[in-house]
């Protein structure tokens, strides 16, 4: 069945509301449209589905949450779990409710325990609730941080971490077998409610999350020593950290929160910002006028979901710089590992995770004071998958710290997945920390450099959208298969690690050895300066990423060495 085929099928269903039928017909013709959303389906992968809210089955619509909530309710009824139950969330995007209140309804259709939170919550909590409540699964509605006309849908199990390519491959496999237009199961949302097959979770719930955030302080008292002073400003971007974020600050003993009153609402339309991403500088503008006119140390921003935090801080001069994931990563595992040894809390087999695309700079912390570091494949899943193999196998060691370049963190082992609201938590403590010795944390993240040398960060997004997208994105990734580049910024290539092929060759022995991780997309170039050069398809996003990972003397080499690398992979990116 073609596109124009599928298309006409959806117009023919007798079971479309007015609105759906008023949006097809709309699309009669627009030719190009049909062919994006009619042509073929989502691809539900580890980090599940994610769309533009269009009709079609390769949009973000009912239809296709009912069909991927059938596909995970079969899969845990054959994993014997419809009793262990699934917990649903939702961030504030547009139609986040509508489609949380699907999936509910799909899950307790198929005779499974169904929990739903009545409202917005931060993704971490979701993680941190399928742990606590014992389910097998967990679903949450949410597209993160990418544009208002985007939604998505996260599939987690009962570890908290988001499921397995092998469990996902399952669920795919499932989903290819439902039609997309009835073939789930479905009840009545209200009725399934009244019945008890629907359980509300609400306020009660959250106070336990919370004493599992506020479980993970290290410094009980910095905070409170500097409270009349430290001041700091907040904005949730329109999204779930509105409620959490400002109510454990509260409890932390924060006196001086000031909020971004503008942002404080929940508005999936999100009227302030281009894009709800707390990576770009933009989204901090009003945070800013109010913390010049206050004189605030620190500007705090999460994205919608709340489980990804940025921050600008107080530089020397008075003005605010940004302080990156990668740089924050690095602060924030020597900070943790700094205050735990200080207050006799730092196990002797405390070990920390990072994915293999953020700073070296943190294995050269690790490595100095003597913690185990975990290099893993992008995606928090696989942090989570570390920590897990701990439980599992009763290793000796304490879980300290976990983070991904793109501002995700994680301290403690309550939940699986980053946490923007224990992340700000304990950048507030780290900011009091350094108060206390006259220092920002610009102030520290100099000291840092001082301390283990200049490392950098870069990112080059080389957008490839539409039909041909997907096709464009794996002939990029080809093409370096074929022709691998020998050098890369006047630099020699000396080892390639082809993760799709679970393998990582020094081509100076032609050894090769494995990569110890799952297969996955990425190419990772080590150059014979050290520097790191690191290739991928994004998994959420119609891009190929870049990353650029050096070491140098001094600031103005490490911004010479990206440059250098960023013009001379564009071409890497021509198809």
């Amino acid at each position: 069945m073609n596109y124009r085929e599928e298309f006409e099928r959806w117009l023919a269903y007798g079971d479309l509301t007015a609105k759906e039928r008023e949006m097809l017909v709309a699309m009669e013709n627009d030719d190009n449209k049909q062919k994006m959303y009619f042509s073929a389906p989502m691809s539900f992968g580890t980090a599940g589905l994610r769309s533009e809210m269009e009709l079609g089955p390769g949009g973000m619509n009912f239809y296709t949450v009912a069909q991927a909530t059938q596909g995970i309710a079969n899969l845990v009824i054959s994993e014997g779990g419809a009793e262990r139950g699934v917990v649903i969330a939702h961030d504030s995007r547009n139609n986040s409710r509508y489609f949380a209140e699907t999936a509910a309804t799909v899950m307790a259709a198929n005779n499974i325990k169904t929990y739903l939170f009545d409202g917005v919550r931060p993704t971490p909590e979701l993680s941190f609730a399928v742990r606590e409540l014992s389910c097998l699964a967990g679903i949450n509605i949410t597209a993160s941080h990418n544009p208002k006309e985007y939604n998505g849908y996260k599939a987690y199990w009962e570890d908290g971490a988001q499921i397995s390519p092998e469990q996902a491959a399952i669920v795919s496999s499932y989903i290819s077998g439902i039609d997309v237009l009835g073939g789930f199961n479905l009840i009545d949302y209200e009725s399934a409610v009244s019945a008890g097959a629907i359980e509300l979770l609400g306020e009660d719930f959250d106070e336990k999350y919370l004493a599992a955030v506020m479980s993970t302080q290290i410094n009980t008292e910095v905070i409170p020593a500097v409270a009349d002073e430290l001041k700091i400003v907040y904005t949730p971007l329109h999204g779930a950290g509105y409620r959490m974020v400002p109510m454990i600050m509260e409890r932390v003993g924060m006196k001086h929160l000031y909020t971004v009153d503008e942002q404080m609402t929940l508005d999936g339309n999100f009227p302030t910002v281009k894009k709800p991403n707390p990576e770009y500088a933009e989204v901090f503008s009003l945070g800013i006028e109010i913390a010049e006119r206050v004189g605030s140390d620190l500007v705090i921003a999460t994205d919608p979901d709340s489980d990804r935090v940025g921050v600008m801080s107080r530089t020397s001069d008075g003005s605010f710089a940004t302080i990156t994931g990668n740089q924050m990563g690095a602060l924030l595992l020597d900070y943790v590992i700094k205050a735990r040894r200080e207050k006799g809390t730092l196990d002797k087999n405390s070990y920390c995770a990072k994915s293999i695309v953020s700073t070296e700079l943190a294995a050269r912390i690790a490595e100095v004071n003597g913690v185990r570091l975990y290099d893993v494949l992008t995606g928090f899943k696989f942090i989570g998958e570390v920590i897990k193999k701990y439980e599992t196998n009763c290793l000796d060691g304490e879980f300290i710290f976990g983070f991904e370049e793109s501002y995700g963190y994680l301290f403690g082992d309550y939940a699986r997945d980053k946490d923007a609201v224990g992340a700000t938590m304990m950048i507030c403590e780290m900011t009091a920390y350094y108060k206390l010795k006259g220092m920002t944390l610009s102030d520290a993240l100099e000291a840092l450099y001082k301390e283990y040398g200049y490392y950098g960060d870069a990112v080059s997004d080389f957008y490839m959208k539409g039909l041909d997208g997907i096709e464009k994105r794996r002939v990029v990734m080809q093409n370096l298969r074929d022709v691998p580049p020998e050098k890369i910024g006047g630099s020699k290539v000396i080892s390639i690690g082809d993760y799709s092929k679970g393998r990582i060759t020094d081509l100076r022995t032609d050894e090769s050895v494995p990569t110890g991780t799952v297969l996955s997309d990425v190419l990772y170039y080590t150059l014979a300066n050290g520097d790191k050069i690191i290739v991928r398809p994004s998994g959420t996003e119609p891009k190929v990423k870049m990353y650029f990972l050096s070491h140098a003397k001094s600031k103005d080499e490490l911004l010479r060495k990206a440059e250098l690398y960023r013009q001379d992979t564009a071409k890497f990116a021509e198809v």
